[in-house]
């Protein structure tokens, strides 16, 4: 028969493995403390040095990019300074065009008047002949209309409205008479045919009109040939 031995422990004992026990906690707790704080420090280590390649990584990668980027936005800039200048002179051409054409319509016009206003007083100044001559027999026949047959009177009322006609068709035109009667003399549009010493009017005074003048605007077809007063002698 087998025996299990049984031990006793008295307070001796008790006491000895308290302190023993003791004794083991203090120097392996403060052990772990300092095993902690290594592990922090580490680790934050670790993580400063992660942080710092991070921050170099992205450097590097900015300067990759900024290289390019930079490139293209030079190229863009050029681009649209070369675009504007190209736009400003399409606006320069453009107004000159504009300015060419708007003289170019002028022109135009004012030689289109010309040649119209020549057509015209050329036309015109071979018809005045023909004026002339209707006016002179009108005023004949209107001395005489009083002596005449109903018949007659008829006829010379019709050619006066031809003669009226005419007139109007003429000054369509843009055709004048230059006044004369009664006028001071004009050179440029006055002829002195025949002058004549007066007292009722004043020296240098149209005082009858032989041939009537015509123009056309500032055109003179013809002048006015007229008598024009002049002083009377004083002598004796």
């Amino acid at each position: 028969m087998s025996s299990i031995p049984v031990h006793f422990f008295d307070e001796e004992d008790k006491a000895e493995d308290n302190n023993q026990e003791g004794t083991g906690d203090e120097p392996g707790s403060e052990s772990g403390e300092v095993e902690l704080q290594d592990e922090i420090s580490l680790s934050e280590a670790d993580s400063s040095e992660e942080g710092e390649e991070a921050g170099e990584r992205l450097d590097t990668k900015r300067d990759e990019m900024s290289g390019p980027m930079l490139a293209e936005l030079l190229a863009t800039r050029a681009e649209l300074k070369r675009v504007e200048n190209e736009l400003a002179e399409t606006q320069d051409r453009f107004t000159r065009r504009q300015a060419d054409f708007e003289n170019y319509r002028k022109r135009t016009e004012r030689e289109r008047g010309e040649t119209q206003s020549r057509v015209v007083a050329e036309v015109v100044s071979k018809l005045l002949p023909v004026i002339d001559n209707l006016r002179r027999a009108l005023e004949a026949e209107r001395s005489l209309e009083a002596n005449e047959s109903e018949e007659f009177r008829h006829f010379l009322h019709g050619v006066e409205l031809i003669n009226k006609q005419l007139n109007e068709v003429l000054e369509s035109l843009g055709l004048e008479t230059v006044p004369a009667i009664g006028e001071h003399f004009d050179p440029h549009v006055h002829e002195a045919v025949v002058s004549e010493p007066t007292d009722e009017y004043e020296p240098e005074t149209v005082i009858q009109e032989l041939a009537r003048g015509y123009r056309i605007g500032e055109r003179l077809l013809r002048p006015a040939m007229v008598k024009v007063a002049t002083e009377p002698s004083r002598d004796g």
